[in-house]
C-alpha cells in the first residue's frame, strides 16, 4: 500500500503582489507539506521576505489566496493565522526580563497565568535559557537574545514558525551553533518552518525543501540535494553550490558530442548538431589526469589552499575560467599546466536560453 502524502500546511494559489505599477510577486503556486521545513533562498530583491510577509499577512494579497492547515487565510490578520515570526532584529522590550518577554504575548490575549508560567518554562527548557530568565535583553549576547526571540514564538504554540533572515545579525561562528539550534528545534517541536535566508549555506544545512526564487518568480523547488545535484536551469545551478558550478561555453558537433576548447568530448545530453550550449561541472566532479587521458588542457592560474582541500582556479586554451577542487596531498603551483578530467554523468548540459536538456 502507497503511503498517504503529507497534507499541506500552507498553501499559496496564483499569488501575486504589486506596489502600485510594480509587480514584485508573480502568480505563484506553492505547496509546503504539514511538518516540513521550507527555505525560500535567492539574491537580494527576490522576493522572498515580501513573499514570507504575505504568508503572515503583514503584507496584502494583491491577487491569488493563501491557506493554513487548509483554512483560507488571505484577509485575515496575522493574530488569526496560527502562525510566529521570528525577525532579524530580536525586537525584545528592553525594560522586560526574558521572563517576562517570552510571556508578555500570552498575557496580551488573556492566557491564564498558570498555563502561561508553564509555556514559558516548557521554551526555556528548549532552548537552555533557564538561568537567563532574570537578565535584561541589554545583559545577553547575541545569540542568547535570538533564543529569546524564538521563545516567544514557541510559547505561542503555532501552527507555523516564519523565520525571516534571524541569524544575519550573529557572527560568522554563531551562525553555525544556531544553524544546528535550529535544525534540532525543528526535530523536537515537528511543527512546519519556513526559512528566509539569501545565504545558500544555510538553505542546504536546514531544509528539507528549498524554494528557490528569483524576481519574483520561483526557479525551482526540491530537496537540497535535488536542486544541488539535479538544477533546472543556469540560475539554480549557479546559485546554489560554492565554488558555484562551473559553466562553459560550448557548440554541439553531431547530437551527442560538444566542441569545448578546441576539444571534442561527450555530451552529458543530446542537442540538435551546431546549437550552443553550456556545460555545466561542479568543481568536486574536475580530477586531474594524464596527459592521454579524456579532458581539457589547462594552466592554473592560482590555488587556494584550505588545509584538506586546495582549489585550482585554472584556464582553458580558449580563455574560459574553470575551478578544480584538489584533495591530493601534492601542492600545485600557480603556472602549472594540468589537465581536468570528468565522469560524463557528472555534467550538465544546458540551452542558450539557461535552460535544463535532459
Amino acid at each position: 500500500m502507497t503511503a498517504a502524502a503529507p497534507s499541506p500546511s500552507v498553501e499559496l494559489v496564483d499569488v501575486s503582489k504589486s506596489f502600485g505599477a510594480l509587480q514584485v510577486i508573480h502568480g505563484i503556486n506553492l505547496t509546503i507539506p504539514e511538518g516540513s521545513f521550507a527555505v525560500f533562498v535567492g539574491p537580494s530583491g527576490c522576493g522572498k521576505s515580501t513573499l514570507l510577509r504575505m504568508i503572515a499577512g503583514l503584507e496584502e494579497v494583491s491577487d491569488g489566496l493563501i491557506a493554513i492547515k487548509g483554512r483560507e487565510v488571505t484577509d485575515l490578520d496575522p493574530s488569526e493565522r496560527g502562525i510566529a515570526m521570528v525577525f532579524q532584529s530580536y525586537a525584545l522590550y528592553p525594560h522586560m526580563t526574558v521572563r517576562d518577554n517570552l510571556a508578555f504575548g500570552l498575557k496580551m490575549a488573556h492566557t491564564p497565568a498558570r498555563e502561561i508560567a508553564a509555556r514559558v518554562a516548557a521554551a526555556a527548557a528548549i532552548l537552555k535559557i533557564e538561568p537567563l530568565m532574570d537578565r535584561r535583553p541589554g545583559q545577553l549576547s547575541g545569540g542568547q537574545r535570538q533564543r529569546v526571540a524564538i521563545g516567544r514564538a514557541i510559547v505561542r504554540k503555532p501552527d507555523v514558525f516564519l523565520f525571516d533572515e534571524p541569524l544575519s545579525n550573529l557572527d560568522a561562528e554563531l551562525r553555525v551553533s544556531m544553524r544546528i539550534e535550529i535544525a534540532r528545534l525543528h526535530r523536537e517541536l515537528g511543527n512546519t518552518m519556513i526559512y528566509v535566508t539569501h545565504d545558500q549555506t544555510e538553505a542546504m544545512t536546514l531544509a528539507d525543501r528549498i524554494v528557490v526564487l528569483r524576481d519574483g518568480r520561483i526557479e525551482q523547488v526540491g530537496s537540497p540535494r535535488e536542486v544541488y545535484q539535479d538544477p533546472d536551469n543556469l540560475f539554480v545551478a549557479g546559485f546554489i553550490g560554492s565554488p558555484r558550478m562551473n559553466m562553459l561555453t560550448a557548440s554541439m558537433q553531431g547530437e551527442e558530442r560538444l566542441l569545448l576548447a578546441k576539444t571534442v568530448l561527450p555530451s552529458p545530453a543530446r542537442a540538435a548538431s551546431g546549437d550552443v550550449v553550456t556545460l555545466g561541472i561542479r568543481p568536486e566532479h574536475l580530477r586531474l589526469v594524464a596527459d592521454n587521458e579524456e579532458g581539457l588542457s589547462a594552466q592554473v592560474d592560482f590555488c587556494e589552499y584550505l588545509g584538506g582541500t586546495q582549489y585550482l582556479y585554472c584556464r582553458l586554451p580558449d580563455g574560459q575560467a574553470i575551478v578544480a577542487e584538489h584533495r591530493d596531498r601534492a601542492t600545485v603551483l600557480a603556472g602549472a599546466p594540468v589537465r581536468l578530467g570528468w565522469s560524463t554523468g557528472d555534467a550538465r548540459l544546458f540551452d542558450s536560453q539557461g535552460q535544463r536538456l535532459r
